[in-house]
């Protein structure tokens, strides 16, 4: 059955949870369904979506952004409220926590059933004080969820892991079927933005040994700046290193799929992550890979140790210098690991990943449908 479904989010700015939005909204659309993405902002750096797909502003006006907090916080969910009155979707498809909150609250007594999203660690983003008010209040209302990884399932009550579904991030087409190279760079890469919990200045001291053992090996990182101090911090660990010259922080890419392809290794050095999508794109293009096993699982889910790549401990410098000079000095083991990492195309592709979405949202609506016809 086709129906009509409405995303909500925060914006479309670039981010995981943004991306996976705008991918599956140009999607659902191109199968012939109707789309709606409801947005609070409009951000500077916006993924874009298919003139097919219809963007709604559910957040403040300029008159209310005078008001206080409180004020903002209910005329948020009075806006959402208002606009799934006059659109009357089939499901309701809330994607991060704040906007969990507001969908639940707003489909309150209303006949639409609401289909959550966790995007991220629920460790320190999912049980703060107020989360601990509005979960147990809110969540058991929740007509499905879907998770990235079993260790994010765990974290929530028995009765919102019986009635989710783990399923992976479709990945841009753009990163699978791409050509290996007929002979990898002396380059180390890693991309994502730069922002704290993903710990390159690590990665930067952990390759600093590696250059000293391997002098003719660079290290490039991709990534816009957060505006967080990351950036900054990271320019100071190359000054303290004097590592100028083999450390480059090359900013944001949009051609990453032709800028990473030849390299060494792709490294990944976060302390947390929900489902990391620079991990999975760098496994589709086949690049020998040491990553850390940083909670909630994003990497183990998607990797098996010594299969398709190497998984390391967070926070370990060692281990992450250990892992690029075993990758740089085996070529054979760097051959087999990335000729693995490139099946993940053929699980999280866009076909694949649109198909897992199509039958829990139509098994979620049918349950809903079923359950008020008593």
């Amino acid at each position: 059955m086709v129906r009509k479904i409405a995303f909500h989010l925060n914006c479309l700015e670039q981010g995981g949870a943004e991306r996976v939005v705008s991918n599956l909204a140009n999607r659902f659309s191109k199968a012939g369904y109707e789309v709606i993405v409801a947005t609070e902002w409009q951000g500077e750096n916006e993924f874009q979506i298919s003139s097919k797909v219809r963007r709604v502003h559910v957040g403040l006006r300029d008159e209310d952004k005078k008001k206080n907090r409180l004020t903002q916080f209910f005329l948020r969910i009075y806006y959402l409220k208002k606009f799934l009155k006059e659109e009357k979707p089939d499901i309701l498809i809330p994607f991060a926590r704040k906007a969990l909150y507001r969908g639940l609250t707003a489909a309150y007594f209303m006949k639409i059933p609401v289909l959550i999203s966790i995007r991220t660690d629920p460790v320190g983003h999912y049980d703060r004080p107020f989360d601990k008010v509005q979960i147990p209040f809110l969540f058991p209302r929740a007509d499905g969820c879907v998770f990235q990884t079993e260790g994010a399932r765990e974290f929530f009550a028995p009765r919102l892991q019986d009635n989710s579904r783990i399923i992976l991030n479709p990945l841009n087409p753009k990163y699978i079927g791409v050509p290996q190279p007929a002979q990898r760079s002396k380059t180390v890469v890693q991309s994502g933005r730069l922002v704290d919990f993903k710990n390159q200045a690590m990665l930067i001291r952990a390759f600093h040994e590696v250059h000293k053992k391997h002098p003719d090996y660079d290290l490039k990182i991709y990534g816009r700046d957060t505006g967080d101090g990351t950036k900054e911090l990271l320019e100071t660990v190359i000054a303290e290193l004097n590592a100028q010259d083999y450390v480059h922080l090359m900013g944001a890419s949009d051609s990453l799929e032709k800028d990473l392809t030849d390299a060494a290794v792709f490294a990944f050095s976060s302390d947390w992550e929900g489902l990391p999508n620079a991990l999975m794109e760098a496994m589709a293009l086949g690049l020998p890979i040491v990553a850390t096993d940083c909670p909630c699982g994003g990497p183990r889910t998607i990797m098996t140790n010594e299969v398709d790549g190497l998984l390391i401990p967070i926070k370990n410098q060692k281990a992450m210098e250990d892992g690029i000079n075993r990758l740089i000095e085996d070529e054979q083991l760097a051959k087999r690991l990335g000729q693995e990492a490139r099946k993940i195309a053929g699980r999280a592709n866009d076909e694949a990943i649109f198909r897992q979405w199509e039958t829990y949202i139509d098994e979620v609506c049918e349950a809903y449908e079923n359950k008020h016809k008593r």
